[in-house]
């Protein structure tokens, strides 16, 4: 199983990652041995998590959710479903 995980920083920015091992992979993060973007932003809170079958189902969804807005985000994290759909809707 894989997951698509989003941590909040502590200068309050949103980082959105994959890993086989939530736990594993938050402990590396606030270690200063995860990503580059996360070592000088620790400590990092673990936000919102969400499972995956295969490596390629989250690193699509990883994908997606990078592109989104920071609103968004903290609308999928809250599970404000009326919110993230409001937010979805086309801007032509």
């Amino acid at each position: 199983m894989w997951y698509v995980y989003i941590i909040e920083c502590r200068n309050k920015t949103l980082y959105t990652g994959i890993t086989k091992d939530i736990s594993r992979r938050i402990k590396r993060h606030n270690a200063k041995d995860g990503c580059i973007y996360t070592r000088t932003r620790v400590p990092v809170k673990l936000m919102y998590q969400e499972p995956h079958p295969s490596y390629s189902s989250a690193l699509k969804r990883e994908a997606q959710i990078k592109k989104w807005s920071r609103n968004k985000k903290l609308a999928l994290i809250n599970g404000n479903l009326a919110e993230l759909s409001r937010l979805s809707v086309s801007r032509d």
